[in-house]
């Protein structure tokens, strides 16, 4: 019993634990590698996609956010010096251009010698009217009877009881708007059936003169590109890049007579800048650039593996997704449908998958 306890009791123990530690050693290193080498290694896949260049109309509308707002009432000057001995017209009377407003007396300055007994001549006069700038309301006529009013003396104001739809622009809208803009549309919030507008003027915030004038339209050609910062691919995703920005500009319509509106309410207008038909476009986001020139990437012969080429292209009109190339892109040659470089968004294809091409 004592040589069991002594030796064959501890000799069976080292060899369970031998049993055990050979058994672990085999887990952790020949059965993991095995199956470590059977199981193919993730890999990381990168899509780039691309695009042909397809042949479309494009009809280059913007749609500008504004609100009606009253005309500025037109100042009533004084076109002659003297005193005020007549007033034709009362506060709120309607006037038509040209109508007498009121009279003053000036007197002439004369030569004439005493009369033969010392008697200084008698003062000659001169009567005239002062007439109203402009068709409207009379809003305000401060002059009196008797009362001194000098040559450009603001004496009264008349409302010409008209309005305009203005709304600011960004840049890009601006870009858009290069040639003459057409007519616009107008559509009211909780107001009538959208009407026509012919007046349209487009003004510069950097400027005090007024835009370009009414009518016209765009020139092929003369449209614009606009840079893309970032586009995201995906089902809900934009399928244009944003106008948003500060605002650079304003774009104004004067509001038809017979039109009921209100200063205040908010409307929608939708400017007509160009038509260019049966012509060779890319997708906005496939181009780097602003006005005329812009930069596209060609994709390699290769596939979307192969390393793209740039090129410099001519652009013309835009309708805010597509973008007219005039000159530098045939029909059918494949480009990036994103520009190199903008930030990697995470697509929905999965794991190792970009919306777009990265940098390269």
């Amino acid at each position: 019993m004592g040589i069991f306890r002594r030796v064959i009791l501890p000799v069976a123990w080292l060899a369970v634990f031998a049993i055990i530690a050979v058994a672990l050693v085999k887990i952790a290193f020949v059965d993991g590698m095995e199956s470590a080498a059977s199981e193919p290694a993730p890999l990381a896949q990168v899509d780039i996609p691309v695009v042909p260049a397809t042949r479309a109309t494009v009809t280059n509308t913007v749609q500008i956010k504004g609100t009606v707002q009253s005309d500025a009432a037109d100042t009533v000057r004084s076109t002659s010096a003297g005193k005020v001995i007549k007033v034709f017209v009362d506060q709120g009377a309607t006037v038509a251009k040209g109508d007498a407003l009121f009279q003053v007396k000036a007197e002439r300055a004369v030569n004439a010698a005493p009369s033969k007994d010392g008697t200084p001549p008698k003062p000659v006069y001169d009567y005239f009217d002062i007439l109203a700038p402009s068709a409207g309301t009379l809003q305000s006529l401060s002059t009196l009877i008797d009362q001194q009013v000098t040559v450009g003396e603001s004496v009264g104001k008349i409302d010409p009881g008209t309005y305009t739809v203005a709304g600011s622009v960004t840049a890009a809208q601006q870009y858009r708007l290069l040639g003459k803009p057409g007519p616009a549309e107008i559509a009211l919030v909780g107001g009538p059936a959208p009407f026509q507008c012919t007046e349209v003027k487009l003004k510069n915030n950097a400027s005090d003169d007024g835009g370009t004038g009414s009518g016209g339209s765009v020139a092929n050609g003369g449209g614009a590109g606009m840079g893309v910062g970032m586009a995201v691919a995906g089902p809900g995703a934009p399928s244009q890049p944003e106008e948003g920005g500060t605002p650079t500009g304003t774009l104004s319509c004067a509001v038809p007579s017979g039109q009921q509106v209100f200063p205040g309410l908010g409307a929608t207008m939708t400017v007509s800048a160009g038509v260019a038909p049966d012509v060779v476009t890319v997708p906005l986001t496939s181009v780097k650039g602003s006005v005329k020139d812009g930069i596209v990437w060609i994709a390699g012969p290769g596939g979307a593996g192969a390393a793209p080429e740039q090129r410099t292209v001519q652009l013309g009109l835009n309708d805010g997704s597509v973008v007219e190339v005039t000159s530098g892109l045939a029909e059918g040659e494949q480009v990036l449908e994103f520009v190199p470089g903008a930030p990697a968004v995470q697509g929905p294809m999965g794991p190792g998958q970009v919306a777009f091409a990265p940098a390269g």
